[in-house]
């Protein structure tokens, strides 16, 4: 819960205050990691004392979690919604590709946080939320997988499970493409390109790299 990580004094800011820390934080976590985060400068760029953000936030590590669960959570609900729509398998790909690209573009300093995560040393930090996102999604994917297998719209010589894996490592691949440079550097390798000129690209050859995947010829 979000509740899990901030004080009641966060509560009873304005919405504006609240955003502006927020934001704060993200930038700060996503260029400097955990380890190297500054708390004064988290403060600063808020435009409030040190002291204020501890009244809101008990530790830095309450206030790195809440941020990676806003994350988080917002994803899973819009991941959801796709999920629970009456489009055809391919259409809810192509929705979720769609949705990616969008949200990597304007929420680049978050997805940048997630890319980092895994290799600080206190990424135990947030383990325990990530999992928590992984796992419904793991389940949404291998879920929609059979539910299409079950009304023949795929092929039915796949394993749900692992082909969710599979699909959700693509996914991943494509958000940390537009914030990572490692990434970004490997796709200009591959191919070539700039992921940020090439939208439409990656969109059409990812989804029929996935139909290919899931459909016979």
């Amino acid at each position: 819960m979000l509740e899990d990580h901030y004080t009641d004094s966060f509560k009873k800011i304005s919405q504006e205050k609240r955003d502006k820390i927020l934001t704060a934080a993200i930038i700060e976590f996503a260029e400097r990691g955990f380890d190297s985060a500054n708390i004064n400068q988290i403060a600063q760029k808020a435009e409030i004392s040190v002291g204020s953000l501890y009244k809101y936030f008990g530790s830095k590590e309450d206030l790195y979690l809440m941020i990676i669960r806003i994350g988080i959570e917002s994803t899973k609900k819009v991941l959801e919604e796709i999920m629970q729509s009456e489009q055809d398998f391919l259409s809810r790909i192509e929705l979720i590709i769609r949705t990616i690209q969008q949200h990597s573009r304007e929420n680049l300093h978050l997805t940048k946080l997630y890319n980092i995560m895994a290799a600080e040393s206190k990424s135990e930090l947030a383990g325990r939320i990530v999992s928590e996102m992984e796992n419904v999604t793991a389940g949404l994917y291998a879920s929609f997988i059979a539910e299409a297998q079950a009304s023949r719209s795929i092929r039915a010589d796949i394993h749900p499970q692992l082909f969710a894996f599979f699909l959700d490592n693509l996914f991943i691949t494509l958000q940390f493409s537009y914030s990572s440079d490692y990434y970004k550097e490997r796709l200009r390798t591959f191919a070539g390109i700039d992921i940020h000129d090439q939208d439409e690209l990656m969109a059409e050859q990812l989804l029929k790299f996935i139909k290919g995947a899931f459909f016979l010829s």
